[in-house]
Parts: C-alpha cells; sequence; structure tokens
C-alpha cells in the first residue's frame, strides 16, 4: 500500500498548505456570499467535468443549507456513459466553446445582490470565463476556486485574453499542481491519484462553515439540511420540509 500512503501525504500537504495560505481569502469569499444570502438572494456555483462535484457538494446535503443554488448544465457533467451520447468528446469540445456559457446563463434570472461562485482547476477554459463575464455584466461579485498559482502563465483560451482568476473579486487557491494526479505508477508515463477534488470539498466546507458562522453571529436563521438517517429524532422531517420550501420560495425568482 506504499502508492495509497503517498497519495494521502499528497492530500494531507494539500489541506495543510491551504490552510498556511488560504485562510484570509476564504474570509473574503465567506463574507460576500454571507451578503447575498442574507438578503435572501443567491451564490450561484458551477464547474464543468469534475469541478462539478464540489457544486453538488453543497445543497441538498446533510449539514448544508439554502442560499446555494447550482447552475449545472448537464452535458458538461454527465459523465457516466463516457463515450456516445454525451461522452468525453462531447464535453471537452463544450467546455472550450466560446459563447456556450452565455447561452447557460440566459436560463436564469439574476440580481446584483447574486453572487457566482466557479471552481476551475485551470482557469483557462471558455465556457467558465463566458459564466464570469456574464456575472460580470449583472453586477454580481465572481468568486473563483482553482489552483491559481499552478496555472500562472496558461494562456486563456478565450478571446477576452483573460483567464478565470483574472477575472474573479476574489480568489481561493486550491494549492494543487497543475497536472492534478500526484503519484508515479512504475513503467508508465502518466500519474495516477488527482488531489483537486479533494482540495475543492476541502475549500467548499470550510468557506461553507465559515459564511454560516457569519451569519449566525448576525443573528440571521439557516434553514439547515438535517440529518435524515438518525431515526427516532424529533423534528426531523419538519425541518427538512422547512428547509425545502425556503429554497422553494427563493428559487422561483431564478
Amino acid at each position: 500500500m506504499k502508492l495509497a500512503k503517498q497519495w494521502i501525504d499528497n492530500a494531507r500537504k494539500v489541506m495543510e498548505e491551504i490552510e498556511r495560505t488560504q485562510m484570509e481569502r476564504i474570509k473574503s469569499a465567506a463574507e460576500i456570499m454571507a451578503g447575498s444570502i442574507e438578503a435572501k438572494r443567491w451564490v450561484h456555483t458551477f464547474g464543468c467535468g469534475h469541478a462539478t462535484l464540489p457544486v453538488e457538494e453543497m445543497y441538498p446535503r446533510i449539514g448544508g443549507f439554502v442560499g446555494f443554488h447550482p447552475l449545472i448544465e448537464l452535458p458538461l457533467t454527465f459523465f457516466t456513459r463516457i463515450i456516445g451520447d454525451m461522452g468525453i468528446h462531447q464535453f471537452l469540445f463544450l467546455e472550450r466553446a466560446e459563447g456556450f456559457g452565455k447561452e447557460i446563463m440566459k436560463g436564469y434570472s439574476f440580481d446584483p445582490r447574486d453572487t457566482v461562485w466557479i471552481f476551475s482547476h485551470s482557469g483557462i477554459n471558455n465556457v467558465n470565463i463566458d459564466v464570469a463575464l456574464q456575472a460580470m455584466e449583472t453586477g454580481m461579485k465572481v468568486i473563483v476556486y482553482g489552483s491559481a498559482k499552478a496555472a500562472g502563465g496558461k494562456q486563456s483560451r478565450h478571446s477576452c485574453g483573460k483567464t478565470l482568476f483574472e477575472l474573479a473579486d476574489v480568489v481561493v487557491d486550491s494549492c494543487v499542481p497543475i497536472e492534478d494526479a500526484s503519484v508515479q505508477l512504475i513503467n508508465h508515463v502518466d500519474k495516477i491519484g488527482p488531489v483537486s477534488t479533494m482540495a475543492f470539498v476541502t475549500t467548499v466546507w470550510m468557506t461553507i462553515t465559515t459564511v454560516a458562522e457569519i451569519l449566525a453571529d448576525r443573528g440571521i436563521k439557516l434553514f439547515i439540511h438535517p440529518s435524515h438517517n438518525l431515526q427516532g429524532a424529533e423534528g426531523v422531517m419538519d425541518r427538512l420540509n422547512e428547509a425545502l420550501a425556503e429554497y422553494k420560495n427563493r428559487v422561483a425568482g431564478v
């Protein structure tokens, strides 16, 4: 299990680097998000490929709360077929198709009090940049999480000439190497064991717990998705239904 130990060591180093270098940036991002949620507006979340996994981690999720609205576009996230219909080839094309993100944004109503939270490992692909540019036009703050330092010097694929990290109001660095995979395998060129998803989920919950702390300190009620696996726990379904009703009320405006 030597390689398993290598992977967990690599993952631990990334988490330690996030804690060492990104706490103030996470706090800045959380303060912006808290403002949107306090105004009964949204933190819209977006990613492509495996960068949709942190989006799916937020809500509905035990321990998550209302205020985070996923902008998940199915062809950019659905990999169970891999080839054929909605396969990897189409995904790579759409991720790099300038203008597609603009079309995605047409499906929603936004408000300048909203925030857009985008996950992107490299920060160079067009659909993410489209979403950021449209958010900026609406007056929303743009927060980006990704491998900002490691991606430094990479050229944007977008005609605007800027990477996602250059457009953002706040950037939180995931502290992941740009190649992502972290474990060398004997007799193979390519490494295995990526760490970006682990880093994204780590920063998600560091951020969301900070948002919750800010709002609770302000006396704002959070509509938390409770654990419905605790048999006999009093009022669980009532609190779950209350949270879902609040989400329904808010999403009606989106």
